[in-house]
């Protein structure tokens, strides 16, 4: 029996980290979830384990070289982005993979904006002030406080292309990497903005190829094509764009709830950067207007003061079904929403959603009750999360994917809300992967125009 060509797909994202095998029919035949214990940096700060992580990738790679019923053909990496991994002369890390959500020192981020005034940098590069998810900053940041280190660095790699080059040694940029919030791109002028070039960081940035870029590389004693890897939000985006031409919005849930919007043309607004709205860029390196919150990250956290309260295990709401009394209670309009998020930023937007409440499981009579109550706040986060991407732009065809669709009570609220919307949610858990492998098999190149 001929052994099955196949497509390797790594896809981590900041829980998961997640591999897949695609056939050359981009069907999905293998599916391996993991969990990676985290490591620390310097200061303590938790982060995810590069090290543990690469072997992981390398003996996965390696199992299906043995494999006799594998015939590798390529490999491609979609990742959670704002992360660089920063490499020396010697092609090795110089430091850990520092989390985002790391605090930049004030003082740092207080000299950033001295020189680079926050409202005009923020509508140049379309990003909000975000911190350490400003990628550029942890440039900013390690030349300002680690100077001898700075000076080590021969390339600064985004995350996909990091794991990339672990197979090809080839140091390169790629356009949706740059474009996730990175506050390094001047959407206007479309090349990185003067701040970049003026601290001299331009100089550790590799050059910048197209999203469908690959390399040979050998591999299981034969070439195998290796992708420069994709964002995993634009990733998403991608497995649609490639499939659908029709004007659509995109909900991305996980870790971060991601609205997408790649039909709109509206320039982003003071009040929408407010309001954690940005821009991505697409496969195409185009604008893609995007407006985020950290759904998963959030859930997560109120769902173990629900089970703390009610005495519950950690997965226990995973058997709960909809209650269609609790939920007849929310859309007549007879229940008070008290919920107010504790990890999603007070913006203008949140305030006028949550104004005055207060989020106390404990004053619920049950555990489902107080359950439906942290959905529907959940819910009408990502509904106005959605409009916001929307923006003037005049479409009713919404694609949901992620892992929230498996959520009964979240998708009979949005069906609620987005009433005069045509959804569609996707069982399709591989959104990102898909993209990536998708990517991979295109014969044009995609990217910066």
């Amino acid at each position: 029996m001929m052994p099955l060509q196949v497509i390797a797909i790594f896809d981590i994202g900041k829980t998961n980290k997640k591999f897949f095998l695609f056939d050359e029919h981009m069907n999905e035949i293998k599916q391996e979830y993991i969990k990676i214990p985290l490591a620390v940096d310097e200061d303590g700060f938790e982060c995810d384990d590069l090290a543990a992580l690469t072997n992981w990738i390398k003996s996965t790679i390696d199992g299906i070289c043995k494999s006799p019923d594998y015939k590798l053909k390529g490999i491609n990496f979609s990742t959670y982005g704002a992360s660089f991994v920063h490499i020396g002369e010697d092609g090795g890390p110089l430091t850990p993979l520092y989390n985002y959500l790391k605090e930049i020192p004030k003082e740092v981020i207080d000299e950033f904006y001295r020189s680079y005034p926050a409202e005009k940098n923020n509508l140049e590069t379309a990003s909000p002030s975000l911190g350490m998810l400003n990628s550029g900053l942890q440039l900013y940041w390690l030349k300002k406080t680690k100077p001898g280190l700075f000076s080590k660095i021969k390339y600064s790699l985004h995350f996909p292309q990091y794991l990339s080059y672990l197979f090809t040694g080839k140091a390169v940029s790629e356009p949706t990497s740059i474009g996730c919030h990175t506050r390094l791109w001047d959407f206007e002028k479309g090349e990185y903005h003067q701040w970049v070039k003026q601290e001299g960081i331009d100089g550790i940035l590799p050059e910048i190829v197209p999203t469908g870029k690959s390399f040979v590389s050998q591999l299981c004693g034969h070439d195998v094509q290796v992708g420069v890897g994709i964002h995993d939000s634009s990733s998403a985006l991608a497995s649609y764009l490639v499939r659908i031409k029709e004007p659509f919005l995109l909900i991305s849930t996980g870790t971060w709830s991601i609205s997408l919007n790649p039909f709109t043309q509206d320039p982003l607004t003071q009040e929408e950067l407010q309001d954690d709205c940005l821009n991505f860029l697409s496969i195409e390196g185009n604008p893609v207007k995007a407006s985020r919150f950290f759904m998963g990250y959030e859930f997560n956290d109120q769902i173990d003061r629900i089970n703390k309260h009610f005495n519950k295990p950690d997965k226990y709401y995973k058997t709960l079904t909809a209650d269609q009394s609790i939920l007849g209670q929310i859309k007549e309009g007879k229940a008070k929403c008290t919920f107010y998020p504790k990890h999603i930023a007070a913006t203008p937007l949140v305030q006028s959603l949550f104004e005055g409440n207060e989020w106390k499981p404990e004053e619920f009579g049950s555990y489902e009750e107080a359950y439906h109550h942290l959905i529907w706040g959940v819910t009408l986060l990502q509904v106005a999360s959605l409009k916001l991407a929307q923006g003037s732009a005049e479409i009713s065809k919404v694609f949901i994917d992620g892992g929230f669709v498996h959520n009964e009570v979240f998708m009979d609220l949005l069906q609620h809300y987005l009433s005069g919307y045509e959804l569609e949610f996707s069982d399709f858990p591989l959104g990102s992967a898909y993209g990536a492998a998708l990517v991979l098999g295109q014969k044009s190149r995609v990217g910066v125009k």
